[in-house]
């Protein structure tokens, strides 16, 4: 069995729908503190299939030994994790505590059951202000927030782990902008409260959920001033963590580091215009103030996970502005 942590998520969703289409089966495991619970009967619904779900905290280690007495796991995917850039230079005490001691906490209890097999969901933030694109998996690591520094701090306890238990093997996979939803419109990302991401909060303002669209700078060294990002189809993202899952089963252990992306990098503004241009409906937008931590261009190059696990991202920027909106028209 495969156990995802934070499984109800917007990726994690989305990656139960591609493991249960495979016939495989899944434990999840979710705190619902940035998820919710309908998300069950959405995923049931599209792949026609059942799951073990636990509402639990990686925190309560008791809670994780409970999940791993009742179901033999045989690998962990950890997407479980508080996300937010922003949130997290505001707030630095709590990404340390929940992502770094989470992670801990699961890598002991893994051991104490002795699975030894993870796919982990890191981010194109451990790249830092990257020195060129697209950035491979090779490049210097450096952060500029707390929310990356957990990350890359997670990245080196797995490779440290991994040197010293040999039966330990992880596939690290870092993720570029992952947006859009499934086509059927019945799983997307819908964060609570107001989103942290982009395409979530232009789908809210196209609705008239929210009244404009907060730009964050518009003097970056970019086409258009606004920030560059590699924008990938959610589910495309999905498929990936299933190639990484093949990649483990064989026999060679240790450390595998992927770059998920689209290899393409668009401004805020592209994806803006490709929402309105696909969609139909005019964006209301401002220009405010950088954040703390954005940096100007981030974008990858994934000949490497095309190579090793014969993945690449497939779906168009139409797709992930389509896919998003109809997500939002259903869901709301």
């Amino acid at each position: 069995m495969i156990l995802l942590t934070g499984g109800l998520g917007y990726i994690g969703s989305h990656t139960c729908v591609e493991l249960l289409k495979r016939g495989e089966r899944i434990v999840i495991m979710d705190n619902l503190s940035n998820s919710r619970e309908e998300a069950m009967d959405n995923i049931k619904a599209i792949s026609n299939a059942g799951f073990i779900f636990y509402k639990a905290d990686l925190l309560d280690k008791e809670s994780m030994r409970k999940i791993f007495r009742e179901n033999k796991i045989d690998a962990v995917v950890h997407f479980a994790g508080l996300k937010a850039v922003g949130e997290s230079v505001v707030k630095p005490l709590a990404y340390y505590k929940n992502n770094v001691e989470g992670t801990l906490n699961l890598l002991e209890v893994m051991e104490e059951f002795n699975c030894s097999k993870m796919v982990f969901s890191s981010s194109a933030t451990v790249y830092g202000s990257p020195e060129r694109v697209p950035i491979t998996e090779d490049m210097p690591l450096s952060t500029t927030n707390p929310y990356g520094t957990t990350k890359l701090m997670i990245e080196q306890i797995l490779q440290d782990y991994a040197k010293a238990n040999k039966q330990f093997k992880v596939a690290i996979l870092r993720y570029f902008n992952p947006i859009g939803a499934h086509e059927s419109g019945a799983i997307g990302e819908d964060p609570n409260g107001i989103p942290n991401n982009l395409m979530p909060y232009i789908a809210r303002v196209a609705s008239g959920k929210l009244e404009c669209l907060s730009i964050y700078g518009n003097d970056y060294p970019t086409h258009d001033g606004t920030g560059v990002r590699d924008y990938i189809h959610v589910v495309d993202l999905a498929k990936g963590h299933l190639k990484a899952l093949d990649r483990l089963a064989k026999d060679d252990t240790g450390v595998f580091i992927y770059n998920l992306g689209s290899g393409r990098g668009y401004s805020v503004l592209d994806i803006v215009q490709a929402f309105e241009k696909a969609n139909g409906i005019k964006i209301n937008y401002k220009i405010v103030e950088r954040r703390p931590g954005d940096i100007a261009k981030c974008y990858a190059d994934a000949t490497k996970a095309w190579k090793e696990l014969g993945w690449k991202a497939e779906k168009t920027l139409e797709d992930m502005v389509r896919d998003a909106w109809n997500f939002e028209q259903k869901h709301r």
